[in-house]
């Protein structure tokens, strides 16, 4: 599978070394599109990060609408994200919800019903020339556990981080301030 997602993806980017602005947001869609279809989850249960050029936060690129609420500091304790991005080590946790987290940009309505929390997770750091340059995280949201769906294995956390390689060279073309 992350064969044919690596693959997709690209192209995409080869595309977007064309583009004037990666950053579109059809071509933002597009990323995220990719990555949900290849791991069996919702377009909004998809997000990728980048680390400001202060290299003191992360700052949402995906999804689009949460690019605007705010920035995560590395040195949270409680962003699985951040945390992500210090230990430089991918995890899943299928418990979320019970888990210690900053829980705000859940409360984003992303087109989703109301109420549906992230269950599950997958975060994963995307490394460029032995540098974090930002995070991919895939979950799984619901009114329940059950609800999210499967939980994620060691199999789909081999997939997530074998596409990061890819999503640093994406990252690489954004402007990210």
């Amino acid at each position: 599978m992350a064969e044919r997602l690596d693959a997709r993806l690209g192209r995409i980017l080869e595309g977007l070394a064309k583009e004037v602005d990666p950053m579109e947001s059809t071509t933002l869609a597009q990323v995220g599109e990719q990555i949900a279809k290849a791991f069996g989850v919702r377009p909004d249960e998809v997000a990728i990060l980048v680390v400001t050029s202060q290299d003191k936060f992360l700052k949402f690129i995906i999804p689009e609408k949460l690019q605007m609420i705010g920035t995560i500091p590395l040195s949270s304790p409680n962003a699985l994200a951040a945390r992500t991005a210090r230990e430089r080590r991918a995890e899943f946790l299928n418990n979320f919800t019970t888990t210690r987290h900053a829980s705000v940009f859940e409360g984003v309505p992303l087109g989703r019903r109301h109420g549906e929390l992230i269950h599950k997770i997958m975060s994963a750091p995307i490394i460029v020339d032995d540098k974090v340059v930002g995070v991919v995280q895939i979950s799984r949201k619901g009114r329940s556990t059950a609800d999210a769906g499967p939980d994620f294995t060691p199999g789909d956390l081999s997939d997530l981080t074998s596409v990061t390689g890819v999503l640093g060279q994406f990252i690489s073309l954004c402007k990210v301030s």
